[in-house]
């Protein structure tokens, strides 16, 4: 293996610091949760996780928001789901988020705060929802 010069481990520590940053909580105000049950990793939330990551990173959001995991959300057959929470905004389930749809939801939903109406599967009851 070859020897690793001063820079290449400066590079290498801002790297990782940037991925802890990601996972840290403190101060996040916007989460964006995964499924990752089996059902959604064999309809493509890998794909899904990983658009999300590449589209904060490139709006410079990275360090607003937390992509956390978690396991299957009961609605299979809409897999890959996501659910997005954050001020300001409605807890809102989206269904069948591919990686065009996770840009689509990073630009809309996170920077413009408007709703994908034809992505929602579960959202709160009208009467509860300010506008």
């Amino acid at each position: 293996m070859a020897k690793m010069s001063l820079e290449d481990l400066r590079k290498l520590r801002e790297k990782t610091q940037s991925e802890i940053k990601k996972r840290d909580l403190e101060g996040k105000t916007i989460q964006i949760i995964v499924g990752m049950g089996t059902c959604g990793i064999a309809a493509g939330a890998k794909d899904t996780l990983d658009a999300f990551v590449k589209a904060l990173d490139e709006k410079g959001l990275g360090g607003d928001a937390i992509i956390r995991q978690t396991g299957c959300m009961g609605l299979c057959q809409n897999e890959p789901t996501v659910e997005i929470v954050m001020a300001d905004m409605p807890n809102i389930i989206y269904g069948r988020v591919d990686a065009k749809v996770a840009r689509d939801i990073v630009e809309k939903h996170i920077m413009k705060k408007e709703l994908l109406n034809d992505q929602i599967l579960d959202r709160p009851a009208g009467d509860i929802l300010k506008k």
